[in-house]
């Protein structure tokens, strides 16, 4: 008992003082990622409110809600043609480049998670440098050897340029999940005599969904916000991909904000959907391998 005046105050108990402070530090975490999550989506309101404004309005007040809604903005992103050429060229980039990652990927996780050979571990520890590795650092041997083979301008060369630059992380993601699946499963195979491929594509691919389907996403992803390689292995204006006309679209409209917000809204819808999808899967997949089997 402490006193003050000459009144007895009874003490704090210790365990309401370590209450407070837990309390304090949950709310200043809340606040910490509430505050993260308003950084993150003003972009995003900033990229759809400026679509849905005139030319007028946006000048008039840059943050505000957009009314009347203007609608005209989309038309105009998408006249001549254009635009859709450039998202066919990115879907063919996007859809074949993630196939091959993911199949190559998938081979060789296995092979590293469930088989023993020489040189696994160094192989596995090269992947993992590789992952930081730059992409601009190869830009001028690449950019060499893709001509020497004439794979400029082609889409085949490109597929291959994004499932080779995608496949460390793919196989590294993998070969994780696939060490924790259960052992048990794969015993049992070789008592039935079954192949490695057979193990892989009766055992293994089927109980990898979440981790193949955050495998595409992220990888699709990746593949079609890319801007550098597309512009330098794609010279071919018929050949160019969506980010890269958005950014010969914003040169253009330079001085109608409105119209490029529209553009690269709809540049985004795609990848919004495929994620929207494929969420309950790519969330399970963020966690997926983190105890072994």
């Amino acid at each position: 008992m402490s006193s003050l005046d000459g009144v007895a105050v009874p003490p704090v108990p210790e365990k309401r003082l370590w209450w407070r402070r837990m309390r304090l530090g949950v709310g200043l975490r809340q606040l910490a990622l509430i505050a993260a999550a308003i950084l993150a989506l003003y972009p995003v309101w900033f990229m759809v409110s400026t679509a849905f404004k005139s030319q007028d309005q946006y000048l008039n007040d840059l943050y505000g809600f957009p009314w009347p809604l203007e609608g005209g903005n989309f038309s105009e992103a998408v006249r001549g043609g254009a635009f859709f050429t450039w998202m066919k060229n990115s879907a063919i980039l996007t859809a074949g480049s993630a196939a091959l990652a993911t199949i190559f990927a998938a081979l060789a996780a296995f092979a590293v998670a469930r088989m023993r050979w020489r040189g696994r571990d160094v192989f596995l520890s090269v992947n993992v440098a590789l992952l930081i590795v730059p992409p601009v650092v190869m830009l001028i041997p690449l950019f060499t050897l893709f001509t020497q083979f004439s794979l400029i301008s082609t889409y085949w060369g490109v597929v291959i340029l994004y499932a080779g630059l995608t496949l460390p992380f793919s196989v590294y993601l993998l070969s994780n999940f696939f060490r924790s699946l259960p052992r048990e499963l794969f015993e049992s195979a070789v008592m039935d005599k079954a192949s490695h491929l057979r193990m892989l594509w009766s055992i293994v691919l089927p109980l990898s969904a979440p981790a193949l389907v955050t495998l595409i996403v992220v990888n699709s992803l990746w593949v079609w916000n890319e801007l550098l390689l597309a512009l330098v292995f794609l010279p071919d204006e018929s050949k160019r991909t969506l980010m890269v006309g958005v950014t010969v679209f914003q040169s253009r409209y330079n001085l109608d904000v409105p119209v490029t917000m529209a553009g690269m809204l709809l540049a985004s819808i795609p990848m919004f959907l495929l994620y929207l999808f494929g969420q309950r899967l790519f969330v399970r997949g963020l966690t997926a391998g983190a105890v072994k089997g």
